[in-house]
């Protein structure tokens, strides 16, 4: 199973402003993003201790179901 950082990075560099889009770039572009990370806690937390815009926890949310259905295939 890959990290959760590495499925987000699918959602870098696209054209449309989407919040997959802001959350894959801030990730990328944070240092301290836990990387290695694949547990729903551990990433949730580290949101929200460095929240990068207002409805990041949702777009997480969403996504985070998707790499798990996506992941567990």
């Amino acid at each position: 199973m890959r990290s959760f950082y590495h499925y987000m990075m699918r959602y870098r560099g696209n054209k449309q402003q989407d919040g997959a889009k802001k959350l894959a770039d801030w990730m990328f572009e944070d240092h301290s993003f836990p990387k290695q990370a694949k547990t729903y806690n551990e990433i949730s937390s580290y949101l929200e201790w460095n929240i990068p815009f207002t409805n990041a926890l949702s777009v997480f949310d969403q996504l985070y179901d998707a790499y798990e259905i996506e992941e567990n295939d």
